[in-house]
């Protein structure tokens, strides 16, 4: 037999020994998640299956409106970075989970593997009625830039902002993103001078919102509305939007510019899989962030429903170390040896506010919101240089 012919062969035959890894997604858990993987020495082939061989960095779309950054300056390519670990893209759309976790249907073929991790992250409830009449600032740059657009064509009116969350699962809620959208757009236009030509509206179902950063926070974050000039509509759920209003179960609120983030659920592509879901239509996982149930399947991000306090945060600190957790399981399953790493309970975040910051952390053991600063303003920006100089 010819040589070379000997060696294809005999390299198709390690390839095939080496276990598979499939990661669902190309976010934060994702990408963190390969990186643990390496890091634990795993030589494992690793596929990434996503429809973009990009990474969006989500916590600076709070930038977009005021032209601090640009819709390219948050999308990363990610060839470089797949080339250096050694994984593989496979462009596609996850469409459906089966034979328990086992097999992987995209719109561009099917996948099998001995491990997979799901982080392809969750997605926005869209059920209340009219929700077509407001912007949902996190879907992405298309949204935040939508923001700019319509901010830079008026030159008066009411911008109501507010948040909700999944009456299934509380804990799926997003509201820290709309806090930093609302202070942002009342820094932007005080630079600009027109400041007192707006009306700035927070609304929001509960009497404390944003409870899952911690009463000091919550304090905090209503003084500044205060200070600021921001009307508050607290307490009232949200019944539907209207073309120019707000309808709440205590009022209707006019409005010109509506921002609203309504709860989280899983991916739609839950629904047709065979995988265990929570009440709030995400995977169920448990501590180590393996599918309840099934071997060798893992959910790291806010595609999954997690074991924890009420506070545990949809965030994407929250979400890297659940992938590191889930990825030094699977490091350990390989090496023969059980998956017990659990992953940390943290939150940890600064509340931007476009010229200053507030940091906040909660743990099991401490939470505290420090005053806004000027400094924190610029960790923010100096985080996300580092954090995407990791990929870049």
């Amino acid at each position: 037999m010819n040589i070379d012919v000997l060696f294809r062969r005999d390299a198709l035959m390690a390839e095939h020994a080496r276990p598979r890894i499939v990661i669902l997604g190309s976010g934060f858990a994702a990408l963190t998640a390969v990186r643990e993987l390496r890091r634990q020495r795993v030589a494992a082939d690793i596929v990434v299956v996503s429809p973009r061989n990009e990474f969006l960095y989500l916590p600076s779309l709070i930038w977009l409106p005021s032209g601090m950054r640009r819709g390219d300056d948050l999308r990363i390519p990610l060839a470089g970075f797949f080339a250096r670990q050694q994984a593989r893209w496979h462009r596609g759309t996850v469409q459906q989970v089966l034979a328990g976790g086992r097999r992987v249907t995209t719109d561009d073929g099917v996948l099998e593997y001995d491990y997979l991790l799901i982080a392809t992250g969750g997605r926005y409830l869209r059920k209340l009625p009219g929700i077509e009449h407001a912007i949902i600032p996190c879907e992405g740059i298309t949204a935040a830039e939508a923001i700019r657009d319509r901010l830079a064509a008026m030159s008066s009116g009411t911008i109501a902002v507010g948040f909700a969350t999944n009456p299934q699962e509380p804990g799926a809620v997003r509201g820290g993103p709309m806090f930093e959208f609302l202070f942002g757009i009342d820094t932007l236009l005080r630079r600009q001078g027109r400041r007192q030509q707006f009306r700035l509206v927070f609304f929001n179902p509960s009497k404390e919102p944003g409870q899952r950063l911690g009463r000091p926070a919550v304090s905090k974050l209503l003084a500044q509305m205060e200070r600021r000039g921001i009307e508050t509509r607290l307490g009232h759920k949200v019944v539907r939007f209207e073309t120019r209003k707000v309808v709440t179960a205590g009022e209707e609120i006019e409005a010109d510019l509506i921002l609203f983030m309504p709860g989280l659920t899983g991916p739609a592509w839950l629904e047709a899989s065979e995988l265990p879901k929570s009440a709030g239509g995400f995977v169920a996982a448990d501590e180590t962030c393996r599918v309840r149930g099934l071997e060798r399947v893992y959910v790291a991000g806010d595609a999954g429903s997690y074991p924890g306090p009420e506070w545990m945060a949809k965030q994407a600190h929250q979400a890297d170390l659940q992938a590191v957790a889930a990825a030094r399981n699977i490091a350990a399953q390989l090496r023969g040896e059980p998956g017990t790493h659990h992953f940390k309970t943290e939150l940890a975040c600064i509340v931007d506010g476009l010229d200053s910051g507030m940091l906040v952390y909660r743990s099991e053991a401490r939470n505290l919101a420090l005053p806004r600063l000027r400094a924190f303003h610029w960790l923010k920006r100096r985080f996300e240089d580092r954090y995407l100089g990791i990929y870049r």
